[in-house]
């Protein structure tokens, strides 16, 4: 059965950092892409960023290029994101997904992606 879990989320204040963990397992995502999502209430989900299977590609949503690193460690079968300077507006539900399929670019549209996490609450307080 394939999981994928997310840790890492919480309460923060306004100009605050947090650092999101997804771990996978039933099977090695290592030769696929994953990326994050975000859900804020009453709105649609919305694309944060995505990493290509190697690492060496990355792609963010604009409102969070500059403050948000997403990275892996495919050994640990593991997705990042690292959050600096977060602001009331990224209040959310972060989601992390996985590619069910090998390739080499990374995806921004959550159709691309067949596994996902149950999320982690993010609430930045002004």
């Amino acid at each position: 059965q394939v999981q994928l879990v997310e840790s890492g989320g919480g309460l923060v204040q306004a100009g605050g950092s947090l650092r999101l963990s997804c771990a996978a397992s039933g099977r090695t995502f290592s030769t696929s892409p994953m990326a994050w999502f975000r859900q804020a209430p009453g709105k649609e989900r919305e694309f944060v960023a995505a990493i290509s299977w190697s690492g060496g590609r990355t792609d963010y949503a604009d409102v969070v290029k500059g403050r948000f690193t997403i990275s892996r460690v495919n050994t640990k079968n593991t997705v990042y994101l690292q959050m600096n300077s977060l602001k009331p507006e990224d209040t959310a539900v972060y989601y992390c997904a996985a590619r069910a399929s090998s390739s080499y670019g990374t995806y921004a549209s959550s159709g691309e992606y067949t596994y996902w996490g149950q999320g982690t609450q993010i609430t930045v307080s002004s």
